[in-house]
């Protein structure tokens, strides 16, 4: 019995030893080696895997900058510029600034202009009410109030304001990493440019109803009039499914859109004066009727 159990140590030592000899042996013949540099990349990451830059985490997204070996495609919303100067000090390449971005709520349908049809009292989440159906206000754009947004910013950068209903945004929190963008089933959460000093431009509506219908559903909808179109003098606004949208890349921050508009659907923010929307309308008829006395010379 004795003997037995010795040969039966015995032999699975062995086994096991010449296992490990084979098992060493596959991973020195079949071993990949990893580019240092990914794990230099890795390391000046911020290390949120926010999934902000398009890829599963920091360390994919280290990977596949270095088998680039530039970072024309890439890009760390939460690192900022200030990060990927190193990374391309580390790929030993050239990186074109990115404006800073910052998420923006298009969707100004508060409680107070945008009444309830219906209650809902379901499972509390825009995801799920969104599958259901269009919401338990008239309008079917707007914001279903649920804050799956507010649940997938990792950064703590938005919350949902008890009055209005809407969610709001911490612009010195926010990352630009997409994740609320992503989790909004009604679309109505956009990165834009955060513009010089913060001022920016934006239509907060993504109504397509016409006019009457987006009106009658919410007091502050776009209704589609095209005023403010004709308004700006940069063609920096386009009016597509009867909602006007404001390309920040072209917008002077001039602010006269934000005057004309009729409903004011057209927001401007972090501007240092409020806006005088008297004076600029008179400022644009005064304009517009020397424009039209030259024209009759």
């Amino acid at each position: 019995m004795t003997q037995t159990i010795i040969w039966t140590v015995s032999v699975l030592t062995v086994l096991g030893l010449v296992l490990a000899l084979v098992l060493f042996w596959v991973a020195r013949k079949f071993r990949v080696e990893e580019d240092p540099r990914i794990d230099e990349i890795e390391k000046t990451l911020p290390g949120a895997n926010c999934g902000g830059c398009g890829f599963a985490g920091c360390r994919a997204f280290a990977d596949a900058a270095v088998k680039a070996g530039n970072l024309d495609k890439n890009y760390c919303p939460v690192g900022g510029n200030d990060v990927m100067k190193k990374v391309a000090g580390i790929l030993g390449c050239e990186i074109k600034e990115a404006a800073p971005r910052v998420a923006v709520v298009r969707c100004n349908g508060a409680c107070s202009v945008r009444p309830r049809i219906n209650v809902y009292e379901g499972t509390q989440s825009c995801k799920v009410k969104a599958a259901l159906y269009g919401g338990d206000t008239g309008c079917l754009f707007g914001c279903l109030g649920c804050g799956d947004c507010v649940a997938a910013c990792q950064f703590g950068a938005l919350s949902m304001n008890a009055e209005t209903g809407l969610p709001e945004v911490d612009e010195e929190k926010c990352t630009a990493c997409g994740k609320c963008v992503a989790a909004c089933p009604k679309r109505i959460i956009e990165l834009r440019a955060k513009g010089p000093r913060g001022m920016r431009m934006f239509v907060s509506c993504t109504n397509k109803d016409k006019g009457p219908v987006a009106r009658k559903a919410c007091g502050n909808a776009c209704i589609g009039c095209g005023i403010c179109v004709k308004t700006c003098r940069h063609d920096a606004i386009t009016l597509s499914d009867n909602v006007a949208y404001i390309d920040f890349e072209k917008c002077k921050l001039c602010r006269e859109c934000e005057a004309m508009c009729p409903t004011g659907a057209i927001h401007g923010v972090n501007f240092p004066k409020p806006l005088d929307k008297e004076a600029v309308k008179k400022r644009i008829a005064e304009r517009n009727a020397k424009e039209k006395e030259a024209a009759n010379e």
